[in-house]
């Protein structure tokens, strides 16, 4: 299968390169922004010199130039990588547009375009479509979307644009991502527990990290016999930001900052985050037959990996 990767020198988009270097399937790789010589020594690092760096530019609010590379490579399915991902930024009134374009119209565009050449789209969606309504059980993929910001109304928005278009679609929701690549709550915790007495972490919202390896290897397992439909994928467990810290500190041997548990007031935010997100994942381990590892397993080798 040829595979089309947007978004691929981000954290998820990283952990594909890896991936495809030992994958029978042909991977492009693509985005607006080059590698940072940080994501690529890293990339060397965990799967070798010879791991495909490689990244053409490709806008996907055009959907001209998304037909031009399908057409010109031949692509069979697009894994959709690309975001806009800053929670808080996503409150401005100005940038309103800019998120709803790359959050809903370019997914739409990619739909389109698959659509067209009865190709797959593998969107990345997140736990953020839910979270006004209270509850205390695992969301499952028929729940109802009540986001309670722009970030998540403008990835559910952009779910059902996909779906609209008839193409061939997975979507995969996801929650607190972290990698070895980007920017990321693992890697701010890991620098802040190593240079702070004393930190503040808030106890009241909980859901589940999820490595973004694993969340590869899901998607992998996915194009291999696709199914459409929505499906929720996070590493397995549950814990607080203030759990996470914890054993962030724990394996990072990070053992002289006093982590503090506190309030989500105690740190004013422009959007009312999630106060339960945990996803159930009973329907891709049951459709796709895979194995979900534990937060902490994989936490821990994402950390051996960072030092």
């Amino acid at each position: 299968m040829n595979i089309l990767v947007t978004g691929a020198n981000g954290q998820l988009g990283n952990e594909m390169r890896i991936l495809a270097k030992n994958s029978t399937d042909k991977y492009f790789f693509t985005d607006v922004v080059d590698a940072s010589q940080e994501s690529i020594a890293m990339l060397k690092k965990l799967a070798g010199d010879d791991i495909n760096t490689k990244t053409e530019h490709l806008d996907i609010t055009n959907l001209d130039a998304i037909r031009e590379i399908v057409k010109r490579e031949n692509v069979e399915a697009i894994v959709n990588c690309a975001a806009w991902t800053n929670v808080d930024g996503a409150e401005d009134p100005e940038k309103y547009e800019l998120v709803e374009l790359l959050n809903a119209k370019a997914p739409e565009n990619l739909a389109i375009a698959m659509k067209e050449v009865d190709g797959w789209l593998v969107q990345i969606s997140t736990d953020y479509v839910f979270g006004k309504e209270p509850y205390n059980t695992p969301c499952k993929e028929d729940q109802k979307g009540t986001p309670t910001g722009v970030y998540g109304v403008t990835k559910l928005f952009g779910e059902q644009k996909i779906i609209a278009t008839g193409c061939k679609y997975m979507i995969l929701r996801t929650a607190w991502l972290y990698s070895e690549f980007g920017k990321n709550f693992v890697k701010t915790m890991l620098n802040l527990t190593a240079t702070k007495p004393q930190l503040k972490v808030v106890f009241d919202q909980t859901g589940t990290p999820t490595y973004a390896l694993d969340l590869a290897i899901a998607i992998v397992a996915a194009l291999k016999n696709p199914v459409e439909g929505i499906y929720h994928y996070s590493n397995e467990g549950v814990c607080s930001w203030f759990d996470f810290t914890e054993m962030i500190a724990e394996y990072a041997g990070n053992t002289g900052c006093d982590i503090q548990p506190c309030h989500s007031f105690e740190f004013p935010s422009p959007v009312k985050r999630p106060a339960y997100s945990v996803l159930d994942k009973t329907k891709v381990k049951d459709t796709f037959g895979i194995s979900v590892p534990y937060w902490t397993v994989s936490l821990r080798e994402c950390i051996k990996n960072l030092k």
